[in-house]
């Protein structure tokens, strides 16, 4: 069975991360979203509302499955009998990072591969920085994320957070 890890902090999870997560999918048996806690990252979301919001935007997808993580991606990896990191780039700027990253879990764990997908024309502008920024602004996301994800935004903007 060939498995791959899509991580990520998920801050929170856009179309543009579907996107991704979809067409892994359709490569791989299957798809673990990491949906990685990381203390020294400041997120709008908590873990427990990230993990909400991924597992009702992945919810249809049988071969998809979630799980949070601390620590190493290629332990966690590891862990998920994983041969495979699935990351998404959107443009050349995405690049460099995410190749120093698939350079140093290598030489952390030969036996873990990187895969790039480029991101769909669509999504190519998409991150959840931007997302977050025009909630904040009052613009729509309709469209950008899914319905529970637009509600969870425009909720915790305002105050109304159901989850902490």
């Amino acid at each position: 069975m060939r498995i791959g890890v899509c991580p990520g902090s998920f801050d929170p999870i856009t179309n543009g991360h579907l996107d991704i997560i979809q067409r892994s999918a359709y490569i791989y048996d299957k798809v673990i979203i990491g949906v990685a806690k990381n203390p020294t990252k400041k997120t709008l979301f908590s873990l427990d509302e990230r993990m909400v919001m991924v597992n009702d935007s992945v919810g249809k997808l049988d071969e998809v499955e979630t799980k949070s993580f601390t620590g190493l991606l290629v332990d966690f990896a590891t862990d998920q009998q994983a041969s495979v990191i699935i990351k998404g780039l959107r443009a050349v700027s995405d690049f460099e990072h995410e190749f120093q990253m698939a350079h140093l879990n290598k030489k952390l764990s030969s036996k873990i591969e990187t895969v790039f997908l480029m991101a769909s024309h669509d999504c190519m502008f998409l991150s959840s920085s931007a997302v977050k920024e025009i909630a904040m602004y009052g613009g729509s996301v309709n469209g950008l994320v899914s319905e529970l994800v637009e509600k969870m935004l425009r909720d915790k903007l305002s105050g109304k957070s159901q989850l902490a």
